[in-house]
């Protein structure tokens, strides 16, 4: 009997929780401070080893792992939350909605900074640099190539991938499958063909501003047509481990807004650059 009421007077003060609100309160992690500071000593020993400092490249290496290891264990956390703990209510949606949205904006400006300093010689080339543009000694890339090739792979990605999102919103299972594998496909060609025109091109990096800008441009594209690749990959494992419903899909709607928005930047990218940049 007092063992009874031992614990029916724990069970009466110690209530059932029950949340008052659609939000996620998320539980504590330590994923968020690895990440932060195996980024710090990503960029710091990146840039020490431009300067070629001792071991420098080992530090390099060891931070891109941690940060490998450290965003894995992130998102399957957080594949976890909206799988299958269910605490990715309507409202969770919305705000991760919003931030997508935002670092989308983030990276359009860091484009545009890009775009900035390549108008800033192009459209006044300096005596220094022939007073030319592209400056006196560079052969520019002919737009009509590989570049035009390159472009009419990603658009047609873009069209693939548009047509999985559909198929999954419909509950056509085999082509949101084959809309991504096709897509993924593609976005690996367009990388091994931007790889070929950089082995092919006349003209490197430390060849002035316009090499600068032209291998910043093109070379921070391909980083993230590969971190969009594998966005879709993850989306791709999702889809066949039947994580994805036609009305619950936040991440690969997420990994496919971030496609196209590399569609946009390579569109830019190859009217600007390419073309009237040669």
């Amino acid at each position: 009997m007092k063992i009874q009421n031992f614990y029916i007077i724990n069970t009466i003060k110690r209530p059932i929780q029950y949340k008052e609100h659609p939000f996620h309160m998320v539980s504590p992690s330590p994923w968020p401070i690895l990440t932060s500071f195996s980024l710090l000593a990503l960029t710091t020993s990146a840039a020490l080893s431009m300067h070629m400092f001792t071991n420098m490249g080992i530090i390099f290496f060891a931070s891109l792992t941690a940060l490998t290891y450290s965003m894995c264990l992130w998102f399957r956390d957080v594949i976890a939350e909206g799988t299958y703990l269910g605490h990715h209510t309507l409202a969770v949606q919305k705000g991760i909605n919003i931030g997508v949205v935002l670092f989308i904006i983030s990276e359009v400006f860091f484009f545009l900074a890009i775009f900035w300093a390549f108008f800033h010689s192009g459209i006044s080339p300096d005596v220094e640099i022939g007073a030319q543009w592209p400056p006196l000694g560079i052969q520019a890339i002919n737009p009509f190539e590989l570049p035009l090739l390159n472009t009419i792979i990603l658009l047609s990605s873009g069209v693939t991938v548009t047509y999985a999102h559909h198929s999954l919103i419909q509950g056509n299972r085999a082509g949101t499958l084959y809309g991504l594998v096709y897509t993924i496909l593609l976005a690996i060609v367009f990388t091994l063909f931007q790889g070929v025109e950089y082995t092919v091109s006349s003209f490197t990096i430390s060849d002035g501003i316009f090499g600068s800008c032209f291998y910043f441009g093109t070379g921070f594209h391909g980083l993230h047509v590969i971190i969009g690749t594998i966005f879709l990959l993850v989306g791709l494992w999702r889809t066949l481990a039947y994580h994805l419903t036609d009305n619950h899909h936040l991440g690969l709607e997420s990994g496919i807004l971030y496609w196209h928005f590399v569609d946009v930047v390579w569109l830019f990218l190859y009217v600007f650059i390419y073309y009237w940049g040669s």
